[in-house]
């Protein structure tokens, strides 16, 4: 008999088989969502001069300040008007003030800005009623950014935030790490794709759409191979385009059927398999391994088991691969909200949905748990991770959450009562 692998030994596995992928040079707008192949360091400081952060009057202080501000206003001439972008043409001296813009550099001799708010402006005077502290509402020179910094590291994911301080540095084009390239394929005569006439006997190809989405949103590249037959010959044919992708995922076919020939094919091929099952559910028939050097996975065929064994596996090995330092989804506690019970030689992963009540995290399944209901998937927004050594889950229970979408459900308004069923078996 086959041993079942565990799933923490199989990541594990695929991780270690995994390199980081090199890298190349894109432009800013390209850069989002991808991670840094280099450290940024500052070549200019940021804001590059001393600017106003306030549209107001640049003064000296010494001018300004008094006791009794309100009954007494400092009052200044106003010898020049300065907006953004542009630089005084005059130093400001004793008695003297010059108006100023937002973003618009501190004039010389000026240390403070008065806001408009707090003054009355009368031909070329104005009166200044309340006197900040010294070098107030002025930005100094590399307040934000100073030059030399190191100010994005290598191997940092770029988020908005981060082009727009590339933007702010002048950095047109950044080194960023590939994108992996994904080469999937889906196999069984009664697959037929979307663009074919089928016969009601026919299943259409939704995996092959369904993991390049997946990949999509991993931030790989998917290379849809289409269909294999269930011949070694054109199954052989299709792997073969397949490896030219830096990995190769199979859907179906992996089991132990009379016409699950991949076993056979990969074998042809010369593959390196590392396990062939795992021990978990859905998901169980999973084949990994390299194929002239390439990642190969081959997923179950149950659309809803492909999914998940994609979310376990391949998946982090495309955020390896990508260059990333983090591979898992984000993890939450939540209470379960249903009654389950399993067998203890299996890691069970339920579709839920995950619920904020009352500040409570809270989180129950999709309904029937069947590894052919896709729709389980669409209703979730979270996987409910049963380890191997739980058989039972009751209403109130703590259970781990692998969080896919950032969208909870808010059920503080109309929370509903526990209907206590069973999820069916996965």
């Amino acid at each position: 008999m086959q041993r079942l692998t565990p799933l923490q030994e199989a990541q594990q596995t695929v991780l270690a088989a995994t390199s980081t992928l090199g890298l190349e040079k894109v432009g800013l707008l390209e850069a989002l969502g991808r991670v840094l192949g280099e450290d940024l360091i500052a070549s200019r400081d940021n804001p590059p001069w001393d600017n106003s952060a306030m549209d107001g009057f640049a003064v000296r202080w010494e001018d300004i300040k008094q006791d009794h501000a309100i009954a007494k206003p400092a009052v200044l001439t106003v010898i020049e008007d300065v907006p953004a972008g542009k630089v005084a043409t005059k130093s400001v001296g004793p008695g003297q003030a010059i108006r100023i813009m937002t973003g618009a550099s501190v004039p010389k001799g000026a240390d403070t800005v008065v806001k408009v708010e707090e003054t009355e402006p009368s031909g070329d005077t104005v009166r200044i009623f309340k006197a900040p502290d010294r070098g107030a509402n002025i930005r100094p020179c590399g307040e934000d950014v100073k030059k030399g910094d190191r100010i994005i590291a290598k191997g940092t994911v770029l988020r908005p935030a981060e082009i727009g301080i590339l933007a702010i540095l002048a950095k047109s084009f950044v080194f960023v790490h590939q994108r992996p390239r994904v080469a999937i394929l889906s196999t069984g005569d009664e697959l037929a794709d979307l663009d074919e006439r089928f016969d009601e006997d026919k299943i259409i190809n939704s995996n092959s759409y369904g993991i390049a989405a997946a990949v999509q949103e991993a931030g790989g590249i998917p290379i849809l191979l289409g269909i294999a037959k269930d011949q070694p010959a054109d199954l052989k044919d299709k792997i073969a385009h397949g490896l030219n992708a830096d990995v190769l995922v199979l859907s179906g076919g992996v089991s132990m059927g009379d016409y699950d020939f991949t076993k056979a094919v990969f074998k042809e091929l010369g593959a390196e398999m590392n396990f062939w099952k795992l021990a978990i559910r859905p998901g169980q028939p999973l084949a990994f391994g390299k194929i002239a050097g390439k990642l190969a996975f081959g997923l179950p065929g149950n659309p809803v088991s492909s999914m998940v064994t994609f979310e376990q596996l391949v998946r982090p090995a495309m955020l390896k691969l990508s260059g990333q330092r983090s591979y898992i989804r984000p993890v939450m506690q939540a209470l379960f909200q249903e009654t389950f019970s399993k067998r203890n030689d299996r890691r069970h992963f339920l579709r839920g949905v995950l619920s904020r009540e009352n500040g409570v995290l809270t989180v129950r399944t999709t309904g029937d748990q069947g590894s052919g209901i896709l729709t389980s998937m669409v209703k979730a927004n979270c996987l409910i991770d049963v380890p191997e050594a739980v058989e039972r889950l009751n209403p109130g229970d703590t259970v781990t959450v692998q969080v896919l979408s950032a969208q909870l459900e808010d059920r503080e308004e109309a929370a509903k009562p526990s209907t206590g069923h069973r999820p069916s078996c996965c």
